[in-house]
């Protein structure tokens, strides 16, 4: 593995805390078919059902599967050029 994107990984970055919500982040950097993308994913504890009280392995890795799986499901459009 000489780096992230080569593997299309998500990696764990940090758990976060505002005033009231705690969320675990992620980064994702992938390339595939000569498209290189980079994705920062933050999913919020609570929508997750995960306490933190919780390991952190367990929160990592129950955040990591929605996040990736909501990332899949997106349905991404083009902004166009009329904001330019």
């Amino acid at each position: 593995m000489k780096d992230l994107a080569e593997n299309n990984l998500v990696r764990f970055k940090n758990v976060s805390r505002k005033k009231s919500e705690t969320t675990a982040n992620f980064s994702v950097k992938g390339l595939r078919a000569g498209v290189s993308f980079t994705a920062s994913i933050a999913v919020d504890l609570s929508a997750a059902d995960m306490d933190p009280s919780e390991t952190l392995e367990k929160i990592i890795e129950e955040c990591a599967r929605i996040g990736v799986k909501e990332f899949k499901n997106a349905e991404f459009q083009f902004e166009g050029l009329q904001s330019i």
